[in-house]
């Protein structure tokens, strides 16, 4: 027999008040909260970017880096668009409750994500405690690979037609080669995303949890579609799991428990509950 609602909740916040470390993983689902788009389905992308229904492309077409070789104006344009909406975007208030309850313990808190929109530092989480596993959309790489470095996005400000979503500006290029730059990120179908900031943050990462005796798991907005975060929360969660899922909440009684919500509204009741 399940645990009910109430239940659960006392269950969760036992955990995170006899909790030493909070480890957080997140997926798409914790920037919706935000305002952020949600591109689950085939529908959901192209009502977020209307002009490739007209192309016939879908989000997994687009987030290929074979677009940029192709289409280079139509793949920076959705990257471009991308970025300034992540850049003008607030965090909800969970990301705060998150950061208090790490304040309170004495190891603090660690991200792992999945997401490349950089929402995490933006709400004030410590840069050096966050391993974004596919990358980060404020950093660029050369498309053609001719170096490992990577650099930041600062200065690419992109301004794309509404209508065509296409790019309008400038595209960015590579500092040492001149070829075209491309986001920093992992990519389907992709075989030269350069992964070397984020090799040291997983590092970072590991080095952390093994310091940290009393470990809960808090998961956030993660599918099953691309299990990546699920699975990672799963290994680590020491049967201390607490994952927020709108549509796919359950979580095995040997990992933790689920709760079927939104990430922001969720986050309150388990801090009414603390």
């Amino acid at each position: 027999m399940s645990d009910s609602q109430d239940e659960k909740l006392e269950k969760a916040a036992a955990w995170l008040r006899e909790a030493d470390g909070l480890l957080i993983t997140a997926g798409a689902g914790m920037g919706v909260d935000s305002g952020l788009p949600d591109f689950r389905g085939q529908e959901g992308f192209w009502r977020a970017y209307p002009a490739f229904r007209h192309h016939g492309f879908s989000f997994e077409d687009m987030a290929n880096p074979a677009r940029f070789a192709e289409h280079p104006k139509l793949a920076w344009g959705f990257y471009g668009h991308r970025l300034k909406l992540y850049r003008e975007t607030v965090p909800h208030e969970g990301f705060a409750i998150l950061r208090r309850w790490a304040d309170h313990m004495p190891h603090g808190a660690f991200v792992f994500t999945s997401n490349v929109d950089g929402q995490f530092q933006k709400a004030r989480f410590d840069e050096d405690r966050v391993h974004e596993c596919h990358g980060s959309i404020h950093t660029l790489q050369c498309l053609n690979v001719c170096t490992n470095d990577t650099w930041s996005a600062m200065q690419f400000l992109p301004l794309v037609n509404e209508e065509t979503s296409k790019l309008g500006s400038p595209m960015p290029r590579c500092p040492r080669c001149g070829a075209l730059a491309r986001p920093n990120i992992l990519m389907f179908g992709d075989w030269a995303w350069v992964d070397v900031p984020y090799e040291k943050q997983r590092q970072r990462l590991a080095a952390w949890i093994s310091t940290v005796p009393k470990l809960v798991v808090v998961e956030l907005g993660a599918g099953k579609a691309l299990p990546t975060v699920r699975r990672f929360s799963e290994r680590n969660a020491r049967q201390r799991l607490i994952r927020i899922n709108l549509r796919e909440p359950d979580a095995n009684p040997l990992h933790g428990v689920g709760f079927k919500g939104a990430a922001a509204a969720t986050l309150k009741l388990l801090d009414a509950q603390l």
